[in-house]
């Protein structure tokens, strides 16, 4: 990650990994090639970040899908500032607003997509793209919104199929950082933070050794058992460590002021975990296997930490103790992904947001984690609709309860008065296939709907016209 400008600490924090290895000569070439190779795409949709709001807008004559209360038909809603003002079937239109008609259609707050690396990639095979780790382990004072790019062509694409607003979140080592509540437009990444941080994201061990296995299951692959045992423990300490580290750390800082205490250098990683040791931002933990989540469970207890479940395949087994503390879980991928084991139903992924509804565990539902692959959030929402979870529930996993999980439920995630104007105007239900994205508005500003994947509809429609044309 681009990391230099907030790293007051180089020498305890390292410097972007980017830099590191790389003879002078053969990172210029690299560089050239990533630049000749995105000027490709550079110029593919080209959509402009919009200017603020400048005057009130009414949306006219649609149904108002609120998501946290009723659904209005044949409403208004009107938003000023960037703010929602009211919405009803009578509304008191200011004489200096924009009046827009979208009688037969349909707003939704803008969805969102909870976990992903939006911002921090653009092409998996050019190296200069990818912005979405560090080198080393523990790196909790790595933030995702500084460095984002916000020149994506995914962007673009994700809003239009209704996502406004992505949880970004870096990756990789035992503790990858800080995520940032990111939307999809704007001109510099202050523009596009809505929220930072987040939370701090750490990747649980694997607890469970399986000879030949892979992945969050605790797979050992070709592993003796004895050598995997040694690395798991060696990373749950690590763990520990880090967090002694940086509770030691704040008692330092907290009383240095102190006559005869003295000065105790800024570190940025332990600095960045303050807010968490102090409970102000929860933990996100990568955890799948039941053994995964109690550890999980077990360690936040310890350490007095609020925390929230990324995966949680298995989730819905420990479903009373996730109840009982009130932890919610991001529940992720639903669609492309297959049953976890052998012996489990084909539909365990499928059923599982439904079945920690019944248990009355918190919850939300978002992609696979890849930017490029944002735009099907709305689908893995739907499938889980198909498999037993309520419509409303299925449409308020990529909305309002999303936006409680991840702590903007003030600003987005439903439409309610005070609230940002931060919606999405369709043909339809968002969570259809069928379903067309006709506008967005985000904090009130219109958005500029081109893509990259509609102008290449466009490119070969007329191609096709052309030659039947002959």
């Amino acid at each position: 990650m681009r990391t230099n400008s907030f790293r007051p600490n180089a020498k305890a924090s390292g410097r972007a990994f980017l830099f590191l290895g790389e003879d002078a000569f053969e990172l210029v070439v690299k560089v050239i090639l990533s630049i000749v190779f995105l000027s490709q795409f550079s110029l593919a949709s080209d959509p402009v970040p919009a200017a603020k709001q400048k005057k009130p807008v009414a949306l006219v004559g649609g149904t108002i899908h609120t998501v946290s209360g009723e659904t209005i038909s044949n409403g208004t809603i009107l938003f000023d500032k960037g703010k929602i003002v009211t919405f009803g079937q009578t509304v008191n239109i200011p004489a200096d607003a924009e009046r827009v008609d979208i009688t037969g259609k349909h707003v939704y707050p803008g969805l969102i997509d909870s976990y992903s690396n939006m911002g921090l990639t653009e092409i998996g095979s050019v190296r200069g793209t990818i912005d979405g780790q560090e080198r080393g382990t523990i790196n909790p004072n790595t933030r995702a919104e500084v460095a984002v790019d916000a020149e994506s062509e995914m962007y673009p694409v994700a809003r239009s199929s209704g996502i406004l607003i992505a949880g970004s979140t870096p990756s990789g080592g035992l503790i990858s950082g800080t995520s940032a509540a990111l939307m999809m437009d704007g001109w510099t990444w202050e523009d596009m933070t809505l929220k930072a941080p987040l939370g701090l994201f750490i990747n649980w061990p694997g607890m469970v050794y399986v000879q030949g296995g892979f992945g969050g299951f605790g797979g050992g692959g070709q592993m003796t058992k004895e050598n995997w045992l040694k690395r798991r423990d060696e990373q749950l300490k690590s763990l520990r460590d880090a967090f002694a580290e940086a509770r030691a750390y704040a008692t330092a800082k907290k009383v240095e002021s102190q006559r005869g205490v003295p000065y105790h250098q800024t570190d940025s990683r332990w600095e960045a975990m303050i807010p968490v040791i102090e409970g102000k931002v929860p933990v996100f933990v990568n955890a799948n296997e039941v053994a995964q989540i109690q550890a999980a469970v077990t360690w936040a207890e310890q350490e007095a930490v609020k925390l929230v479940i990324v995966g949680g395949r298995d989730a819905w087994q420990v479903s009373n103790q996730l109840k009982a503390k009130d932890i919610p879980v991001i529940v992720q991928p639903i669609l492309f992904v297959g049953p976890p084991r052998r012996y489990d139903g084909y539909d365990a992924i499928y059923s599982l947001p439904n079945k920690l509804r019944e248990a009355g565990v918190r919850f939300c539902i978002s992609g696979d984690g890849d930017a490029s692959n944002s735009r099907n959030v709305p689908h893995h929402a739907a499938t889980a609709a198909a498999f037993g979870l309520p419509k409303d529930d299925a449409l308020k996993a990529v909305t309002l309860y999303a936006a409680q999980i991840l702590g903007i439920a003030d600003r987005v995630g439903s439409l309610e008065t005070g609230k940002d104007a931060t919606l999405i105007i369709t043909n339809g239900d968002p969570l259809e296939l069928s379903t067309t994205v006709e506008q967005a508005y985000i904090q009130g500003k219109k958005i500029d709907m081109r893509d990259k994947h509609k102008r290449l509809y466009q490119k070969y429609q007329e191609k096709y016209k052309q030659l039947s044309e002959k």
